[in-house]
Parts: structure tokens; C-alpha cells; sequence
């Protein structure tokens, strides 16, 4: 604790002191039901104050019935949210973890299909995710929806609540009014910044009304829109200073774009670390209110040197939360090494979020699940027993990690000379290199726990007969899949991406990758294979290359790179054969033609290597298949299949 100077040090914001400067941010978590807190919601934070957060903000609280952006969200302008919001402040409160609701309109960047309302926004100008064309709200809706503040307000201050946030950033109505590219009213709420602030402070004087000055009320801005005509970050200093000059906003929280691009909203391994902090920064020049920042801030060296510089008085960490919800309170206590730092693939939170799914998180299957995995779930187990875990790949080492936290005495075994499997194969490629900090999380608890490792040995079921261990996991993998289309016996040079991965393939000039995943097998390669010097052309029969890659938002950069690299990608087609030349068609219109290259690499997930596990089942005492070998998957079902075989032994 004494190397971090401003981490740990306290803060009075407004009219409540949080002990610390880390914020568990407000974001989306889809673990609403009925309109109200669940307690899904009550665990999943509690986990985060019970890990050293100094606040905790909510996700949004929804003001009026005309906002349904989404299936899950809280109705917080019912009455009945109050019970679970007592239930919910009293839970962190334990932990000495202050915590604010952030309440919101999303005006146009709402949905009709959960409402079957017509959406309202400043103008009739439609978002560009949902594309519905809003009502232009009337003085009257506008009165509803000030009013509509007003009493969420006072149910957030009834339910135990700390302090509330306005959202008015990336998806909100109050941005909506505040954007000259959203708010083209000629009345008094459209045209000048003056009229165009009208709204946010005609609710920010009805909310004071409502709970009084001694509530904390702060306000999340979007610093830059990043699209033409939109808010700019010198028209944010501005409003920034006319809201301190109302001197009833108690601090300023930041956000950074919208969705028109997503992809800076919710940061992927693709953008820098601290991306968004020039913009609290920027604002803390202007302002003497406390100023928050977030964006990929993943290191608590990291948030305390942007404490020290001054670019903010309070740091928000939430996708580092989500992944190690003790992010704070193993900072505090010097163990840096434990901390199980997010690698932002956006496979797990951000991904499911667009699914409609409940958040969680590839390294973390407590995320979202706190009440079966969270922390303090583990049981030691009841009788120690000698495990043998066959795979050092994903599912391998988070079956090693668990079963030896139970008390096991725990042997991994990899036939290759080092640890990781396919997620050991990402870190080749420049973008996705972070993977391998979840290869590092891992091995730094499996030196605490002393688990033994042994390299290079290539098991076999005589192998594990003789050292005759009380129970085996097989996590050997996934193997090379069969090329998906004919392929005649004087066919150009062919392979998988893993054969491209290994240096396995002697590589022509120009390369034709045929895509069968959608997503990062493809995508990742093939930048891959550009940076290397290959003219590439990708084949897909989806209507457009790497479809997977859109809810983790790593699509629109993908395209940006991979095109002005000068990539050439065919949708639509299907490959029929691959001889001398590569044949392919339509699969609309049937049209057939042939295409010319050097090389030829196939994208698929593989097939499961589990020649072992058939060897053995029927010989060995207790014996499970996990990961890959099971079935070829993401890295998120390889790690969730280990967490719960570790759990199981």
C-alpha cells in the first residue's frame, strides 16, 4: 500500500467520502427480470465491495415507460424497485462501499420491440444501431420525462442509495439534446448550447427539488461523439464548466463516442490502454469538482499513475473488476501477481451483452455467477487425491488451478515445451498478443499452489496406467480438421490455420484463406498473413467476412486495418474443389468460376483430439474429458468446462 500514494487514499464527493479511488463503473449487466433488482444484480455487485471498491455505480435505472432499449431493464420509476434497492445498498454497504444508481432515458437509442411504444428523442433523427425513427418529443413528453428524473430520484434515495449519475454519454436522451448531430429542434431546447442544455438542467433543478442538496449527483458526459457535427470535446469543457456553475453537480464522470462507433465505448485489445483519459484529463482543467475517468485501465500501477498525474480523481475499472473482482484489495495488499488482469477480448461481457445474455467473462466463471462460483464457493475437498491433468491449454490449466485450491495434489502434463495450447497461438498475432496475459494469470496461482508441470511429455495410456493417479483429465485439444471441399492429389499447397501458426505450411505469394468459423481463426490470421508479406484473399459463404467479430466490437478496426493493408475479401461463396486452381460459386445465383493462387489455409474450429480419453475410459478411476478434446470451442467454454470438472473432483 505504500507505493500507491492516491489509489488508496479517500475522497469526498459531494456529500459522502469513498475510502478509496477505484469505481466499479455503470454498465450494462442483463441481470434484470420483472423490471426490478434480482439478486443475480445484489451478488454481482456485493462480489465487487467485497473485493475493496470504493463505489459502486449501477447500472442504468430506466426514468419512464417509453424507455425499453433493452429486455432486462430496471423500471425504476415503479415503486417496487425500492425493496431490492434496500436489499442491494444494505449488501455493499457491508463492505464499506458507497454506491450511486446511475438513472437514464435512452431516448432514440431505444427499442421498440420490448415497448411496442414509438421511441422519443430531441429530433426525428434515427440511432444508427436501432434505426427507428423516434417521436420528436413535445414540451409536454419532456415535462414527463423531467418528472420522471424526479421520481427515480427519490426511490434511489429511499432505497439506500449514496448518490445517483445522470447518464448523458453514449447512450442517453441528454446527449441526444446536447448533440447538434441529434438535436435540430428550433424551439428553446434546439440551436444554441444554451438552449440545447435546457433539458439536462431543467431535470438536474427538479432532481435537487426532489432529494435535496445533501444527495451526491454526478453526471457522466460523452467527451467527443467522434462523428461530424456531433459534441466535440471543446463544447464538453463548456457544458462541463456551465453544469459546476449550477453548483448542483457534485462531480463529472466521462465516456468517450457512441454508437455510430461502439467499437470506442467498449474498447477491445485492438485499442491502447487509457484511451479515453485525455478527456477527464482535459476536463479536470476546467472544473474543481471531482472528475472520473475509465477506458481499459487494467493495472492498479496504471490507475495510480493517472491519480498522480492528475488527469482524474477517480479511476473506473470495471472490466478489471468483472475479471477479478478482488482487483482492489489484492492492489492494496501488495499481491500485483494475483491480480487476474482483463485481457478486453470482449468475448464474455461486452459479446453477451449484445446476445441478450447475462454478463460474464472468459477467465472469470464467477462473473455473473457469483452465487455458484463467486468468492468464498470453493470447498476444500473431502479426500486428497492424485490428479493428473493431460493438456496445459485453457481448459487444462483452470481444471489444475481448481482442483489443487481444493487441496488435491495436481500433475499437469503438455506435450509441447510450453503452456498455453491455442490461446498460446493467438499471442503470435500482433492484435491479439494480450491473450497471453490469461496464460500468465493462470500460471502465476499454479506456481502459488505448487501444481507440478511437465513439458514436453507426449502421455500415453500406458503413460498414465503406470503412474495409476486417482483421477485423469484429459484436456489434449483440438487437432487439424479435414479440408471441408474436395481436394484433388496435385492441389496447390493446403493447410489450417494452425498449420500457418506452427510454420507447418510452405506459403506461396498469394494465399487464399477460406473462412468456415466467422471469426478470429479467419480474421486474425489473415492479418497475420499480410504482415508477413502475403497477398491474401479471404473466402467466406456468410454475407460478410468475420460476423462473429461484431458483438465484441472488433469488427469495424478489423476491416480498418485489414483493408488499408490491401486485403481482398469474396462474401457469398462457397469452395467446391482446390486442384491447380481453386474452384468455387454462388451459393445465390450458382455462378461458378475459378480463382488462382499459391497457397491454399482453411479456417475451421478442428476437430477434438481425444484418442486418449477412448483409450482409457473403462481403466481409469475417474476420468473426464474437458476444453476442446470434448468438443472444439471458444476459450471461454474451455476454461468454464475446467472450473467445473476442478470443482467436481
Amino acid at each position: 500500500m505504500n507505493d500507491y500514494n492516491y489509489l488508496f487514499s479517500p475522497l469526498k464527493i459531494g456529500s459522502v467520502t469513498v475510502k478509496n479511488r477505484v469505481v466499479f463503473s455503470a454498465h450494462m449487466t442483463n441481470n434484470g427480470a420483472g423490471g426490478v433488482v434480482t439478486d443475480k444484480h445484489i451478488a454481482y455487485y456485493t462480489e465487487r465491495a467485497k473485493g475493496g471498491a470504493g463505489l459502486i455505480i449501477t447500472e442504468e435505472q430506466s426514468v419512464h415507460p417509453t424507455d425499453r432499449a433493452y429486455e432486462k431493464l430496471i423500471d425504476a420509476f415503479d415503486r417496487r424497485v425500492i425493496h431490492g434497492y434496500k436489499k442491494l445498498t444494505d449488501s455493499v454497504h457491508v463492505y464499506g462501499t458507497k454506491i450511486f444508481a446511475q438513472i437514464n432515458h435512452n431516448g432514440s437509442q431505444g427499442n421498440s420491440t420490448y415497448s411496442r411504444m414509438a421511441v422519443w428523442g430531441p429530433s426525428a433523427i434515427p440511432d444508427p444501431i436501432f434505426r427507428e425513427i423516434p417521436k420528436q418529443m413535445e414540451k409536454e413528453d419532456i415535462r414527463q420525462v423531467v418528472e420522471g428524473y424526479a421520481i427515480v430520484a427519490r426511490h434511489v434515495r429511499e432505497g439506500g442509495f449514496d448518490g445517483a449519475e445522470l447518464q448523458a454519454s453514449h447512450s442517453s436522451l441528454i446527449r441526444q439534446f446536447l448533440s447538434p448531430a441529434t438535436n435540430k429542434r428550433n424551439d428553446e431546447y434546439g440551436g444554441s448550447l444554451e438552449n440545447r442544455m435546457r433539458y439536462v438542467i431543467e431535470l438536474i433543478d427538479a432532481i435537487r427539488e426532489a432529494v435535496g442538496r445533501d444527495f451526491t449527483l454526478g453526471i457522466r458526459l460523452c467527451g467527443d461523439e467522434l462523428i461530424p457535427g456531433g459534441i466535440t470535446l471543446e463544447q464538453t469543457l463548456e457544458i462541463a464548466r456551465k453544469l459546476e456553475e449550477t453548483g448542483k453537480i457534485d462531480y463529472i464522470n466521462t465516456s468517450i463516442g457512441n454508437f455510430h462507433n461502439l467499437f470506442m465505448v467498449e474498447g477491445s485489445m485492438h485499442v491502447p490502454l487509457g484511451y479515453a483519459t485525455y478527456m477527464a484529463s482535459a476536463i479536470r482543467k476546467v472544473v474543481n469538482i471531482p472528475v472520473f475517468t475509465a477506458g481499459r485501465i487494467n493495472d492498479p500501477v496504471q490507475a495510480e499513475q493517472l491519480l498522480a498525474e492528475g488527469h482524474a480523481d477517480m479511476i473506473g475499472v470495471v472490466r478489471g473488476q468483472i475479471c477479478d473482482p478482488e482487483f482492489t484489495i489484492k492492489a492494496q495488499q501488495g499481491r500485483l501477481n494475483d491480480i487476474r488482469k482483463c485481457i478486453a477480448c470482449n468475448q464474455y461481457c461486452v459479446g453477451r451483452m449484445g446476445l441478450n445474455r447475462f454478463l460474464s467473462c472468459i477467465q472469470n466463471p464467477g462473473a455473473g455467477n457469483e452465487k455458484q462460483y463467486g468468492i468464498d464457493t470453493l470447498q476444500p475437498c473431502s479426500t486428497r487425491k492424485r490428479v493428473m491433468v493431460v493438456g496445459g491449454g485453457p481448459a487444462g490449466l483452470e481444471a489444475a488451478k481448481i482442483a489443487a485450491e481444493r487441496g488435491h495434489d495436481v500433475t499437469i502434463y503438455e506435450r509441447e515445451q510450453t503452456l498455453g495450447g491455442t490461446v498460446g497461438l493467438f499471442t503470435k498475432i500482433p492484435n491479439r498478443a494480450e491473450f497471453g496475459d490469461h496464460i500468465r494469470n493462470q500460471l502465476n496461482q499454479l506456481e502459488k499452489l505448487d501444481v507440478r508441470i511437465k513439458l514436453g511429455v507426449d502421455v500415453t495410456a500406458d503413460l498414465v496406467m503406470r503412474e495409476n493417479p486417482d483421477t485423469v483429465v484429459i484436456a489434449t485439444g483440438g487437432k487439424k480438421g479435414y479440408p471441408p471441399f474436395a481436394v484433388s492429389e496435385d492441389a496447390i499447397p493446403l493447410g489450417d490455420t494452425r498449420d500457418v501458426l506452427h510454420n507447418r505450411l510452405t506459403l506461396g505469394k498469394k494465399v487464399v484463406l477460406v473462412d468456415f468459423t466467422g471469426g478470429q481463426p479467419a480474421t486474425s490470421v489473415a492479418e497475420f498473413l499480410i504482415d508477413n508479406g502475403h497477398e491474401v484473399e479471404l473466402l467466406t459463404a456468410a454475407l460478410y467476412a468475420g460476423a462473429d467479430l461484431g458483438p465484441t466490437q472488433d469488427l469495424p478496426l478489423w476491416y480498418d486495418r485489414v483493408l488499408s493493408k490491401g486485403i481482398t475479401i469474396t462474401s457469398n461463396v462457397v469452395v467446391k474443389d482446390v486442384g491447380k486452381k481453386i474452384t468455387v460459386f454462388n451459393h445465390y445465383s450458382g455462378a461458378e468460376w475459378q480463382i488462382e493462387a499459391d497457397s491454399v489455409v482453411y479456417a475451421t474450429m478442428g476437430m477434438p483430439d481425444s484418442d486418449l480419453y477412448f483409450a482409457l475410459k473403462g481403466k481409469v478411476k475417474e476420468l473426464y474429458r474437458i476444453g476442446d478434446c470434448l468438443a472444439p470451442r471458444r476459450v471461454e467454454q474451455a476454461v468454464l468446462d475446467g472450473h467445473r470438472i476442478g470443482r467436481a473432483i
